[in-house]
This record gives structure tokens, C-alpha cells and sequence, in this order.
């Protein structure tokens, strides 16, 4: 993000511990303690609705959702997630940004910064990537960079998967471009923050 609004702007980042499923009943009431993003979504915007409906902070908040498409239909996708926006109008400019397939798609947009963050990452592996293909993106990165590969870090406990993407992360992202990224969705995303900025 600080590349992305530098310094000027604030952020803060929500995390989620899953995605889920947007409840088919969008007034029915959730477990907070579980932090699942779409069983929370109604809720959440009914919150902001409240919060920012006479609040001047309205006009320099913004919320932007940011999940994974899996396997699912983008435009199906997207329209669900505008009718949970629609349903409770959070008076708050809201962009939903989708990371086709998955996070690790934006990493993938940009295969010097993966080279700099891991110099004996696979080429034959990074060079077989097309952009926000549906292909396996985490599996296909671990398959350039992790000893082993993805059937390596499959055999170890669920928990691992989870810290080694944060890890790559954590080291790739430092060396992206956020300019030269060939990630469509990464692309997309960057350009609704700036948008709002």
C-alpha cells in the first residue's frame, strides 16, 4: 500500500482468518469470533453504514475488499458481492478487488521481484505462468521457490501452507513494481486506489 498512496494517506489492513460464503440470508447474524470475510460482509457494511451515515469522515473513508477468486465465475462473483453492497449502502466509497485465482497471482505479476527475493527460483517454473490464469497459482509458486515444491509443503501440517505465503510475501513484495506488475487484478486493484486517492 505505501508504494501504492505513499506517505500522505492512511490505511489500515483487516485481516481475515478465511473466506467463506455470502450467508443466503443477509440479516442473519454471524459469529464474530470466526472472522470468515463473506459470512461477515452484511454485517460489516451495516456497521459502516451506521457509523459513517452522518459522519463527515465519509467523505475521505473508503473500504476496499480484497479476496480470492478460487474457481469461481468473476462476474457472478462480483454481482454477488454488489447486491450485499446495495442491500446495506454503507455511505462509504467501497471497491471490491478480486486476486485472480489467488493472492499469490499479484507475486506472480512480477517475476523480477520474485528473482530478487528468491535468486535460484525455478525459471522453467515462473516462465510456464500466464498472468491470473485459474491454474493452481500458490501450488505453481511453491513449485519455483520452496525445496520440494508443493508436494513437499503439502505433506506438512495445514498451518505451514499459510506461513510460507505469508513469508513469500513478506520478501516479495518489498521488490515489486508496482508499475510493471503484469497481474491484471493486481493491476486493477492499484488503479482503484489510486482512483480514490
Amino acid at each position: 500500500m505505501p508504494k501504492i498512496i505513499g506517505d500522505q494517506h492512511t490505511f489500515r489492513v483487516i485481516s481475515y482468518r478465511g473466506i467463506g460464503r455470502i450467508p443466503k440470508d443477509l440479516d442473519s447474524s454471524t459469529d464474530a469470533s470466526k472472522r470468515i470475510l463473506l459470512e461477515r460482509l452484511p454485517s460489516l457494511f451495516k456497521g459502516y453504514g451506521n457509523t459513517y451515515a452522518n459522519n463527515p469522515a465519509k467523505y475521505s473513508t473508503a473500504v476496499i475488499v480484497i479476496c480470492d477468486l478460487d474457481n469461481k465465475c468473476l462476474k457472478t462473483f462480483r454481482q454477488e458481492l454488489l447486491t450485499v453492497l446495495k442491500a446495506y449502502n454503507p455511505s462509504l466509497e467501497t471497491r471490491f478487488c478480486i486476486a485472480v485465482e489467488e493472492g499469490e497471482a499479484w507475486l506472480l505479476g512480477d517475476i523480477s521481484a520474485i528473482k530478487k527475493a528468491y535468486p535460484k527460483a525455478k525459471d522453467s517454473v515462473l516462465n510456464s505462468y500466464q498472468n491470473d490464469s485459474i491454474c493452481g497459482t500458490w501450488e505453481l509458486l511453491s513449485d519455483a521457490i520452496f525445496a520440494g515444491g508443493s508436494n513437499a509443503i503439502r505433506k506438512k501440517p495445514w498451518y505451514v501452507i499459510g506461513s510460507e505465503k505469508s513469508a513469500w510475501a513478506q520478501k516479495i513484495v518489498p521488490e515489486m513494481d508496482i508499475n510493471q506488475n503484469a497481474s491484471p487484478s493486481f493491476c486493477y486493484f492499484r488503479d482503484k486506489i489510486r482512483e480514490l486517492i
